[in-house]
């Protein structure tokens, strides 16, 4: 059974069609990176997926049970109720981290669980001692979002989404805030997940990190899936000229 499936998914702001009927879908363990130009919609796929953004028509299913179904009037959404079951089953990592300013790291990580899916509380703080020293970060349990460097967040960031325990993690332009040095960190632990078959959404820039990690890359332009395969066949050797020309960008 798929993780998660998306069919003919169409959203509009305003007047701008932005997604275009798109189809997508991610099985168990599969690593999906997701590639283009600037307000290709790239963004916006992950956020109509992650229940950020209400599409217009399409369905979003996750482990076959509908978040929305397709209908003559456009997409219709499950209850609150049966929705809020449907979101324990994913994680979002935010470019920008998103953490609380005013929460240590470990209380970062350890509140949701323990507030939202009200688990033992000292069981959440042993394991977020155990995603800490899995970031790399054992240390820092005790310091405030402000003591930390951007690739730090960013994986405390990574480790309050895994203390959910998702199916599924959802990275959008994870490294996109972060100095160049730093971005190796976070790419580093997207590679670990991966070798532990953490299914994944990717939306990134890092062309040789979505050819070395995925197993799956997605090339969008104009709201529409242009091409899709194999890393090494769409990155290295893409077919269509869309994705031709926008791949030269990246080549030195």
């Amino acid at each position: 059974m798929n993780v998660l499936e998306m069919n003919h998914v169409k959203k509009h702001f305003g007047g701008l069609e932005v997604l275009k009927d798109i189809n997508l879908s991610v099985s168990e363990g599969q690593v999906v990176s997701i590639i283009g130009p600037s307000g290709s919609g790239k963004s916006t796929l992950l956020r109509c997926a992650t229940l950020l953004e209400t599409m217009d028509n399409g369905d979003l299913i996750y482990l076959g049970n509908y978040a929305a179904k397709n209908s003559e009037n456009g997409s219709v959404y499950a209850s609150a109720d049966e929705l809020k079951k449907i979101k324990s089953n994913f994680g979002l990592v935010f470019q920008n981290f998103n953490l609380f300013p005013h929460h240590s790291v470990i209380k970062n990580i350890t509140e949701a669980p323990i507030l939202v899916q009200k688990r033992n509380k000292d069981e959440v703080y042993e394991e977020a001692k155990e995603l800490l020293s899995k970031m790399g970060l054992s240390d820092k349990g005790d310091y405030y979002p402000y003591q930390l460097s951007g690739g730090q967040q960013q994986r405390v960031s990574i480790a309050r989404a895994l203390a959910m325990k998702p199916k599924m993690l959802f990275f959008d332009e994870p490294t996109s805030a972060l100095d160049p040095e730093l971005t190796g960190e976070i790419l580093k632990v997207i590679k670990d997940l991966a070798a532990e078959h953490m299914t994944m959404i990717i939306v990134t820039h890092e062309m040789s990190f979505a050819r070395d990690v995925s197993n799956h890359v997605i090339f969008m332009d104009g709201g529409v899936i242009v091409e899709e395969g194999n890393p090494n066949n769409v990155i290295n050797n893409p077919k269509q000229e869309r994705t031709k020309l926008f791949l030269n960008r990246f080549q030195q």
